[in-house]
């Protein structure tokens, strides 16, 4: 889910189709609902009707006890919902849940899976069989590309890695795509390594592509949704080897050039826990940044609020055996009262940590973000940038960018006795922190946050404020929401500045400055910025020209993927647009599924080895659906 929970929408029940439902004591949310010209591709149609379906009594008779938050380890009703209905099916007939299902017949457990989906089993689509690689063109060991999250947070591919130059990218047309099944979602960053392309899914499959020519060498079936990217180990005395988590608090480690699971690790045994920052890799260890989403079954009044503290835990990356974990709240939660109805009130709480970490090898420290608290009261550590001991994972320093800041879904509800008294204003660090080094040798930490303002912090000074830019106007999507880039001395910050997410529309419209803009961090100064002119149509309800996604740089040029559906590449120097491409279109993708592209968010561009790639879709939030993987390359260059 998204690095800074994006809910606190009014529209949002209306739109985007979070429905509240309380049933037996238990707070359910609806699968997130888009535009109906993309009904067909996502899961939880909005004809479904699921109070009357006959899976819903078998939930509560076999289920629910075990699924509505409060039993450790078992994932929370809200992350079930978000699998297809044909992994969930999986799952009771021949996976974790079989002996529990073991009672059932075989209609009563697709009856199970439908219900909780919110799709027709007899809807999904036939997926045609995989063009597999020819012997003639076998996953073999190569060169990484180690840039972007899981090994540099920067966001910038030098010119050896890039395999690109600013004067190419007019000449770059669509070499081949992959749409995914049955998906209204497509979030995963891919990795380019080995000649090939490693990304996420939905449905939790894992994929690995020949970059040419798009063949499928292999295919790895997760628990649930890989939400975070795919890091590829650069360690050239072990086993090419790639990492990866997903929506059920699992990190994976398999074979990068077979797709055999090496180890698997439930990082977090809270049914809320979820893995969406994408893990950093260092020293054959993976720093795994944990995050939750209990602000959502604290809508429910008799929720007792809230039990979960955000973490970065450190992993052997051979082993996958626990080294250290670090709680962003040091205490454990405890009853610190009772609501006015009775509820059991827990604190401290919250503090999740929703972006890639940072590491600072000179300093031997890490860096995170973190989140709200989600009960009162909010303390010091929520909204914060903190620094932690790569060796043992003590604490080094904190600095807090919000204050006061505690919130849930209670809080979007009259009179709700969960929503805690700070009620927001939800501005987590979504972005990651960005450690970047000039040619006078000065280093920086450049944090970007929601309300549009970038901090500039001296990383020898516990984070001591150097300089700072308001860029844009912010919003709860952001400002900056998802990551910025840096390279040439040039930081390039996408701003969101969406128009239609907070309660009231008190923000004013006219002050928003979605698109992108480029700062000199030497001094902070400004340079140039593009505010992207809205082309949406009036039709396109969920269309917006904000950047909502991380952008990608490399000499010359940045690259950001827009929420109208649009991949842009822009000027280094003067911000002028060198080339776009329209996602939306139907295509038939090289995978034999048709598919389109929508709001670009979640995920932004990896440029490596003389190709662009991108996600485009991001069904969610008041967001356009869509279901493609887009690959780039030059017209005319041969490889």
């Amino acid at each position: 889910f998204d690095g800074a929970w994006d809910v606190r929408i009014s529209r949002l029940f209306l739109i985007a189709g979070l429905a509240l439902c309380l049933a037996a004591c238990r707070f359910q949310v609806e699968q997130p609902e888009t535009l109906g010209s993309t009904d067909e591709m996502q899961t939880g149609a909005a004809d479904f009707d699921r109070a009357a379906h006959p899976g819903n009594r078998l939930y509560q008779e076999h289920c629910s006890d075990c699924h509505d938050g409060t039993v450790p380890k078992a994932p929370a009703f809200n992350w079930i919902e978000m699998l297809p209905a044909s992994a969930i099916l999986k799952s009771l007939e021949e996976g974790l849940m079989r002996s529990q299902a073991a009672g059932l017949t075989s209609a009563e457990r697709m009856a199970i899976a439908e219900y909780l989906a919110r799709q027709n089993l007899s809807d999904v689509s036939v997926v045609p069989e995989p063009r597999y690689c020819s012997a003639e063109r076998p996953l073999s060991p190569g060169k990484v590309a180690a840039v972007n999250w899981g090994h540099d947070t920067n966001r910038f591919s030098p010119a050896d890695v890039a395999g690109l130059k600013a004067s190419d990218i007019s000449r770059l047309e669509l070499k081949w795509s992959f749409a995914f099944p049955d998906a209204f979602r497509a979030r995963s960053q891919p990795a380019i390594g080995h000649q090939s392309l490693f990304f996420g899914s939905p449905e939790g499959t894992v994929y690995a592509m020949d970059l040419e020519t798009g063949c499928m060498h292999w295919q790895f079936q997760a628990s649930a949704e890989v939400r975070t990217a795919i890091v590829l180990s650069t360690d050239p005395a072990g086993p090419p080897m790639a990492f990866f988590g997903d929506i059920l608090a699992k990190l994976y480690a398999v074979n990068a050039l077979t797709g055999e699971l090496v180890w698997q690790l439930k990082v977090d045994d809270h049914p809320n826990a979820t893995l969406t920052g994408t893990p950093a890799y260092f020293e054959d260890t993976l720093y795994v940044p944990v995050s939750s989403l209990e602000v959502i079954p604290a809508a429910d009044p008799n929720y007792p609020c809230c039990s979960f503290r955000g973490s970065l835990v450190a992993v052997d990356s051979q082993t996958g055996s626990l080294r250290w974990r670090h709680y962003t709240i040091p205490g454990e939660p405890r009853e610190v009262g009772k609501s006015r109805i009775g509820t059991p009130v827990l604190a401290p709480s919250g503090a999740p940590s929703w972006s890639s970490p940072t590491i600072d090898a000179q300093r031997r420290l890490v860096y995170i973000g973190t989140g709200e608290n989600y009960s009162s009261p909010a303390g010091e550590i929520s909204d914060a940038i903190l620094a932690i001991n790569l060796n043992d994972g003590s604490r080094a320093w904190t600095r807090q960018s919000t204050a006061g800041d505690a919130w849930n879904v209670a809080c979007m509800m009259a009179d709700n006795p969960n929503c805690p008294e700070e009620d927001g204003p939800d501005f987590d660090h979504g972005s990651s922190i960005l450690l970047v080094r000039h040619e006078d040798g000065s280093e920086l930490l450049l944090a970007g946050h929601k309300n549009g303002t970038v901090y500039a912090l001296d990383p020898d000074r516990e984070g001591d404020l150097v300089w700072s830019r308001k860029v844009g106007r912010g919003s709860i999507q952001g400002g900056v929401h998802w990551g910025m880039a840096w390279g040439e001395a040039v930081l390039y910050v996408p701003i969101n500045d969406m128009n239609n997410t907070r309660n009231g529309d008190f923000l004013d419209p006219d002050l928003a400055r979605p698109g992108v803009h480029a700062i000199d961090t030497r001094t902070g100064k400004l340079l140039w910025s593009h505010v992207q002119e809205n082309i949406c149509h009036p039709d396109r309800e969920f269309c917006d020209p904000g950047v909502s996604a991380p952008v990608s740089a490399l000499p010359g040029a940045v690259f950001a993927g827009h929420l109208d559906g649009f991949i842009r590449a822009y000027n280094r120097d003067s911000g002028e647009k060198l080339w776009e491409f329209d996602s939306t279109p139907e295509i038939l993708a090289t995978n034999g599924v048709r598919g389109h592209g929508g709001s670009i968010s979640g995920a932004g561009p990896v440029i490596a080895d003389g190709h662009v790639v991108i996600n485009s879709g991001y069904g969610l939030y008041n967001h356009e659906a869509g279901n493609l993987l887009l690959v780039f390359g030059v017209a005319g260059r041969d490889r």
